[in-house]
C-alpha cells in the first residue's frame, strides 16, 4: 500500500493505492474524515461497436453498510436500484472527466465509485469525483487530467469550502466547481449549485475562494502520479484519408451550408439527414468499403462542426438567423387542462413542456430511505422525455438517468420558491411531459413548472424561468456565447450552461463542456448574458400569471390543520387505532398526526374537514370543573355509572351524585344509553373525571329521558 496526505480545510485527505481491485486498470481509495471511497477504472483491450459518443460508464454506488444500517423493504434487505441522488452523482462525474478524454479513444470504459464508509460530516459525492481522477491519472487509460473539486457554502454572509451536512442545513448555496490546470491558469470544466436566489457575482466570488484550494489539489494529484502512474497506453492515430476527404468536399460544395442554414429546424434537421443518406450511398456505390462509409461519416461529423463554430466565431451567424442573443419565440398558457390541480404550458421554438401538478395529503409525501438520507419529501418533480418528442420510435421502459437528472435540476431550481409547509401543508407533485424537444427542455420544464404552480394557487415567491446558454470557441481564443442554443448548438458546441433563477437572483446552475474548460471571463460573459435571457423568459411568463391564483382548484383536496396536546395524540388514535379509523370512515378524510401534537386533515369537501375537526376537538378538548355536559352512559357498574360526556372521554358518576336521597340500584336512575345533564365536580391526578347528575340543574335534569323516574324517586 502506498498513502499520501493532504490537509484541507483542517481536515485530512488520505488518498491509498492498494493491489486489493488486482484486475482493474486502476483504483484509489480516498478518505476524508471517516468518509471512505473506493473507486475502479477499467478499459477493456477491444475496440467497442461506433455508437456517435465516447462511451463512457460511471456509477456511483451507495451502500447502507457504509452509514452501519440495514435498511430496505421488510423482505428485501439489499441495495436495490440507485436512488435519485446517486444517480445525480453520478451524473456529476461523468461530465468533469469526459471531456478529458481522446477523442479518438474508441474502447468503453468504466468507473465505479462504491461508498464504503460514511460519517455523516463529509459528503461523498466530491471524494467521488477526486476518487476518479486518481484512478484516471494512475491508470494506464489514456486520460489528461487531473481535474479537482470542491463543494462551497454560503453561511452568514460567508464562504465555506467543502461545509459539512450541518453547514449545508444553513448555507444559502450549494455549489461544486471542478477545474482543470492550463499553461495559461484554471480552467472550470463542470459546475453544479443550487441557490437562494442569489445574483451570479456570488458564483463569481465563489469561483475566486475556490481557485487556490483547486490549485492545491491537482498539484497534490500529480505529485501521486509522477510517484505511481502506470505508462499509458499508446492510441494509434487515426487514419487519414486525403484523397476521400477530396471526394466527399467535392460531393458536398455548397449543399452542407444550405442545409444547415434555413431557419426551420425540422427542414433543417431532414435535409441535413437527407445529405448524410446521399452521401454514404454515394460512398457506399464507389468503394463498396464499410472502413470507408464510417470514415465518411464522421469527417462529415467533423465538416459540420467546423462550419457552424466558423459561421458563429466569424459572422455572428446561427443556423436559424438569431442574433447570438436573441430567444426563440416564446409562448406560455396557464390552467389548458380541465380535472387538474394545475397546469401550465411552455413553448420556446419547437421545444415545448407541458407541466401537470398535484396536490397531496401530507402522508402523500415520498418516503427516503437512503444511505444519506432518510426522511420525507413533500416538493417532487419527475420529467419524461418520449421519444416523439424527438420524431423517434423506441421501448419505453420508465425514466432513464437522463430524464432522473432533468427533473432533479428543475427541482432544485423551484424548490427555494416552495412554501413551507406552516403556510402551505399540501404535498407538491409536478410532472413535465416534454411534447417537443430542439434543446434545452429540462430549462423548459422550470418556466413550465412555475406556471403550473402559480395555476394551482400554490404561493410561491415568485415565478421562475431557465435558460440554457452555449459557447464556440477557437484554438486562438475567440468566443462567442449563444443564448438559447437548440439542438446542433448543443450538440456541436463546446459548452451546455444551464441557469434557472426568478427577477430576484439565481436558484440553480448547471455546466457541462466539451473542451477542457472555460476561463473567468467566459463564465462571467455567460451570467451576464444569462441573466438578461432569464428575465426575458419571466416577463413572457408574468404575462399569463403574475402571481398565483387566489384560489386553489376546486378538484384539489382541501387540508385543515390543528394543534393538539402532545399527550393527547394516543387519545385520538384509540386502542389499536379504532378512534382514527371511526373518524376517517365516518367524515371521508384522511387524517396525518406529528409528533409535535399537530394534525393535518385532508378531505375532497371541506365540510368534511370541518366535521372532523369537530370531532378531535371534542376528543382532545380540557374539561373543567364546572362544566355542565349531555353525557351519553356507557356502562354501568355496582357503584356508579359511565358517561361519555366527549367522544373518547368519559367520567364516573358514583352512586352517591346520581340522586339528593339515597339510591340502593343505579338502574333505578340510569341505564345503558340514557343521555342526561352532569356536572363536573372534580378531576384527580390521573386525569380521571368524576361526574354528578344531582348536582346539575333541575332544569337540564328534565330534558332527559328519565326525568319522571327521577322525579318519582325523589317524592319517595
Amino acid at each position: 500500500m502506498q498513502e499520501f496526505k493532504l490537509e484541507i480545510e483542517g481536515r485530512e485527505m488520505i488518498a491509498e493505492f492498494q493491489n486489493l481491485a488486482e484486475r482493474a486498470n486502476g483504483s484509489c481509495f480516498l478518505r476524508y474524515g471517516d468518509t471512505l471511497v473506493l473507486t475502479t477504472a477499467v478499459m477493456p483491450e477491444y475496440e467497442a461497436k461506433r455508437v456517435g459518443f465516447f462511451p463512457l460508464t460511471v456509477e456511483y454506488e451507495e451502500r447502507y453498510y457504509a452509514a452501519g444500517k440495514i435498511r430496505g423493504p421488510r423482505y428485501i434487505k439489499r441495495e436495490s436500484r440507485p436512488s435519485d441522488e446517486a444517480i445525480c452523482n453520478a451524473r456529476l462525474i461523468d461530465r468533469a472527466i469526459r471531456p478529458l478524454f481522446p477523442k479518438n479513444l474508441n474502447r468503453e470504459v468504466q468507473m465505479v465509485n462504491t461508498i464504503l464508509s460514511w460519517d455523516g460530516q463529509n459528503d461523498p459525492d466530491i471524494l467521488g469525483l477526486m476518487a476518479s481522477s486518481l484512478a484516471l491519472i494512475t491508470s494506464n487509460i489514456p486520460w489528461s487530467g487531473p481535474v479537482a473539486a470542491v463543494r462551497i457554502g454560503y453561511v452568514n454572509n460567508k464562504l465555506i469550502l467543502n461545509p459539512t451536512y450541518e453547514d449545508k442545513q444553513k448555507s444559502q448555496m450549494d455549489l461544486i466547481l471542478a477545474g482543470v490546470e492550463e499553461s495559461n491558469g484554471l480552467l472550470i470544466n463542470m459546475i453544479e449549485g443550487s441557490f437562494e436566489e442569489l445574483e451570479g457575482d456570488l458564483a463569481m466570488e465563489a469561483l475566486n475562494f475556490a481557485r487556490s484550494h483547486l490549485k492545491k489539489l491537482i498539484d497534490f494529484q500529480k505529485q501521486i502520479a509522477e510517484k505511481i502512474a502506470k505508462e499509458k497506453i499508446v492510441l494509434p492515430k487515426p487514419a487519414v484519408d486525403l484523397e476521400l476527404e477530396k471526394e466527399i468536399k467535392e460531393f458536398l460544395a455548397d449543399r452542407l451550408e444550405a442545409a444547415l442554414y434555413q431557419g426551420d429546424g425540422v427542414e433543417q434537421m431532414e435535409e441535413t439527414n437527407n445529405l448524410r443518406e446521399e452521401l454514404i450511398c454515394f460512398i457506399e456505390n464507389k468503394y463498396q468499403d464499410a472502413g470507408k462509409i464510417d470514415y465518411a461519416q464522421g469527417f462529415l461529423e467533423n465538416e459540420i462542426n467546423k462550419l457552424v463554430r466558423q459561421k458563429v466565431i466569424e459572422e455572428e451567424k446561427r443556423p436559424d438567423d438569431r442574433k447570438l442573443d436573441e430567444l426563440r419565440c416564446l409562448n406560455c398558457q396557464a390552467g389548458l387542462l380541465p380535472r387538474t390541480h394545475g397546469s401550465g404550458l411552455f413553448c420556446r421554438g419547437q421545444t415545448r413542456s407541458l407541466s401537470i401538478l398535484t396536490l397531496g395529503a401530507p402522508g402523500d409525501q415520498q418516503l427516503l430511505e437512503g444511505m444519506e438520507i432518510v426522511g420525507k419529501k413533500r416538493f417532487m418533480h419527475h420529467y419524461n422525455f418520449p421519444p416523439y418528442s424527438v420524431g423517434e420510435v423506441r421501448p419505453m421502459r420508465g425514466p432513464g438517468r437522463r430524464d432522473v437528472g432533468h427533473g432533479m435540476l428543475a427541482e432544485k431550481s423551484l424548490l427555494p420558491l416552495i412554501p413551507s409547509v406552516e403556510e402551505f401543508p399540501y404535498t407538491i407533485r409536478i410532472v413535465s411531459e416534454i411534447l417537443s424537444s430542439n434543446g434545452s427542455t429540462s430549462m423548459a420544464s422550470v418556466s413550465s413548472s412555475s406556471l403550473a404552480l402559480m395555476d394551482a394557487g400554490v404561493p410561491i415567491k415568485r415565478p421562475a424561468a431557465g435558460i440554457a446558454l452555449g459557447l464556440m470557441s477557437d484554438e486562438k481564443g475567440n468566443y462567442k456565447i449563444l443564448t438559447d442554443i437548440q439542438g446542433p448548438e448543443d450538440h456541436h458546441g463546446d459548452m451546455d450552461f444551464k441557469i434557472a433563477g426568478t427577477e430576484k437572483g439565481i436558484t440553480a446552475i448547471q455546466m457541462d463542456v466539451k473542451i477542457r474548460g472555460i476561463t473567468e471571463k467566459i463564465l462571467k460573459d455567460t451570467l451576464e448574458q444569462g441573466k438578461k435571457a432569464r428575465l426575458e423568459v419571466l416577463r413572457e411568463i408574468t404575462k399569463v400569471l403574475a402571481k398565483p391564483r387566489l384560489e386553489l382548484s376546486p378538484f384539489a383536496p382541501r387540508i385543515l390543520t390543528l394543534q393538539i396536546n402532545p399527550e393527547k395524540i394516543r387519545e385520538v388514535i384509540g386502542p389499536g387505532g379504532r378512534v382514527i379509523h371511526e373518524i376517517m370512515g365516518e367524515c371521508q378524510v384522511s387524517i396525518d398526526i406529528e409528533e409535535t401534537g399537530k394534525i393535518f386533515i385532508t378531505a375532497e369537501k371541506e365540510g368534511a374537514a370541518k366535521k372532523a375537526v369537530t370531532w378531535i376537538e371534542n376528543i382532545t378538548r380540557e374539561v373543567k370543573i364546572g362544566e355542565i355536559f349531555q353525557g351519553k352512559v356507557k356502562r354501568i357498574l355496582d357503584f356508579g355509572a359511565f358517561a361519555e360526556i366527549l367522544p373518547g372521554q368519559e367520567g364516573l358518576i358514583h352512586i352517591s351524585q346520581l340522586a339528593p336521597f339515597r339510591v340502593d340500584k343505579v338502574e333505578d336512575i340510569v341505564k345503558v344509553g340514557d343521555v342526561v345533564p352532569v356536572k363536573v365536580i372534580s378531576i384527580d391526578e390521573q386525569g380521571r373525571i368524576n361526574l354528578s347528575l344531582k348536582e346539575a340543574k333541575s332544569s337540564r335534569l328534565r330534558t332527559n329521558g328519565r326525568g319522571k323516574i327521577y322525579e318519582r324517586n325523589k317524592q319517595k
